[in-house]
């Protein structure tokens, strides 16, 4: 018996250590950033959200329908609202829906973030903090992984089935 398909999405901070992790794990996951370096030839490019995650869905989309088996997606997906159309899309194409939360402390990420090149202002880090709804069983995932500040695993939950 084949296994069933599976969306993973990442949701933590930028510094949250999300695309290192990704690339620790030698997985090329769908990247927001990516899309916009791709679509609007700059990274930072805040401007066409909506067509940006249009684009990443409608990937996500294919990759299943192609039958890959796991389809990984790194944004920060923060709030609910953020990844409610994933979890849409995952109950509509009817395949396993995870979370790796990045648990990472506001500190960490700031200073993460002033060594890198693409910095996030720290208001706005301070308002992502403050914004971050970290996932629930309840919310609809299958499982969520808890990844801490070293890429550690913390803890994983799984829906009582």
């Amino acid at each position: 018996m084949s296994q069933r398909q599976r969306i993973v999405l990442a949701i933590g901070l930028p510094g949250a250590g999300k695309s290192t992790w990704f690339h620790k794990q030698g997985i090329t996951p769908l990247s927001s950033d990516h899309l916009r370096f791709l679509l609007a030839d700059d990274e930072d490019e805040q401007g066409f959200q909506a067509e940006i995650f249009r684009t990443l869905r409608f990937l996500l989309d294919m990759r299943v329908k192609m039958g890959r088996p796991v389809s990984y997606i790194d944004a920060t997906n923060l709030v609910i609202e953020q990844r409610q159309p994933f979890l849409d899309q995952a109950r509509e194409l009817d395949v396993a829906m995870e979370a790796i939360f990045f648990d990472v402390p506001l500190d960490v990420c700031l200073k993460r973030n002033s060594g890198r090149q693409r910095r996030v202002p720290q208001d706005v880090m301070q308002a992502m903090a403050e914004a971050l709804e970290p996932p629930t069983i309840e919310e609809g995932f299958s499982k969520i992984t808890v990844i801490g500040v070293r890429g550690e695993t913390l803890s994983e939950h799984e829906e009582n089935l």
